[in-house]
């Protein structure tokens, strides 16, 4: 049966909501670099994680677009330092602030009630994990025994399955990257233990979720406040109207959506970003969003054959001016920050237009090369 929507409280028009999204995304104003690092995770709610790095990983990405030229080593400090995060499944892989894991205790009852992710789990090996992390904890997968038992990436060993189902389950907690790899650590060990007590109930886990997605948006859909956390369009229903999220309309938006209060009662004011975005950032990892708000088609192309490639390998986003302006392919090339490939869009690329887009390309350029300790930028191919 089809749930009766309420009226919406105000209508906005698409430029309105591309403005709030930016504020709440912490790319327009003077809050979004107030607090460092710690904040803009509080703000984001998630910080993806990927194995690519060409300027550098995703998860340094995200705090500099907002920030600009944080030292990389505060960085780190800020996710990994003090117990202040953990990482688990939110969007995807992505460090979390250690204040919300009583809300994820939703995803960790489905893997429980699952009984196994991908693979079977060997009970032996599982009982043997535990006691290697309770004895000599915190390890990494090759301390514990090893990641794989072949070459390919699904054939994992049977201590990494275990401890990734630890880890999905909530026994475990992965409390930093070494290397790339993850550090596993008991949650009994690892999380403070009145958040360790704490464990609330689905619906009240889901509240809070969709209720920082809506806050992190500022103006969301259903499915987008679905996509923010990786939960279902149906759960979003069922919470929608305790999360304090209040109804709106958007002009040109073909579904109901909901906005942050608490954005509505002042308009965005304050300077644009003007930055190269990691693919994984939060503003832009939902493609379907992402062309709604932005009309940017945003796609990763590191995972297509290179001659299929239309942008690049690992392409980022160009924001000025409160839009999406371009894309740039970069590399390094010893201390030469290297843009292979730019491609404006065409609202960026008209004659009134393209002399104020080449100059954000050479501002965002400058800025990256400078953070990454480069002292040179080639741009090779302009695209038509």
């Amino acid at each position: 049966m089809a749930v009766a929507l309420p009226e919406p409280e105000t209508e906005l028009t698409a430029s309105e909501a591309r403005r709030l999204q930016l504020r709440a995304q912490g790319l327009l104003g003077a809050d979004g670099r107030r607090g460092g690092v710690p904040a803009v995770l509080d703000r984001l709610g998630a910080v993806q994680l990927d194995t690519i790095s060409v300027l550098a990983r995703s998860h340094e990405l995200v705090p500099y677009a907002r920030l600009g030229a944080v030292g990389r080593d505060v960085v780190e400090d800020a996710y990994w330092g003090g117990g202040r995060t953990f990482e688990y499944w939110a969007h995807a892989a992505s460090i979390l602030p250690v204040a919300d894991w009583p809300h994820f205790a939703f995803r960790r009852r489905a893997y429980r009630a699952r009984g196994q992710r991908w693979h079977r789990v060997d009970k032996a090996v599982l009982d043997e994990v535990r006691v290697r992390l309770a004895a000599e904890g915190p390890l990494t997968t090759r301390e514990l025994g090893g990641a794989k038992a072949g070459a390919d990436w699904w054939q994992w060993s049977d201590h990494k399955i275990a401890i990734e189902w630890l880890l999905d389950t909530g026994e475990a907690v992965c409390v930093e990257r070494r290397g790339w790899r993850r550090v596993y650590d008991l949650a009994e060990r690892a999380i403070p233990a009145e958040l360790l007590a704490d464990d609330p109930d689905d619906d009240a886990c889901l509240t809070r979720l969709v209720g920082h997605a809506g806050r992190a948006l500022g103006v969301a859909t259903r499915a987008d406040l679905a996509d923010y956390y990786r939960v279902r369009g149906e759960q979003v229903t069922r919470v929608i109207e305790a999360t304090g999220l209040v109804p709106v309309r958007v002009a040109g938006w073909p579904a109901p959506a909901w906005a942050d209060p608490d954005a509505l009662a002042s308009p965005p004011r304050g300077r644009h970003a003007t930055t190269l975005l990691s693919p994984f950032d939060s503003l832009v990892w939902d493609r379907a969003r992402a062309s709604r708000v932005f009309g940017f088609d945003h796609r990763l192309e590191a995972y297509v054959k290179k001659a299929d490639r239309v942008h690049g390998y690992f392409v980022m986003p160009l924001l000025a001016g409160g839009r999406l302006i371009g894309r740039v392919d970069p590399a390094r090339e010893g201390r030469t920050l290297v843009a292979r490939q730019v491609s404006f869009e065409p609202h960026a690329a008209t004659p009134a237009r393209i002399e104020e887009s080449r100059d954000a390309l050479n501002r965002a350029l400058n800025d990256a090369a400078a953070w990454v300790g480069c002292d040179d930028v080639r741009i090779e191919r302009i695209a038509d």
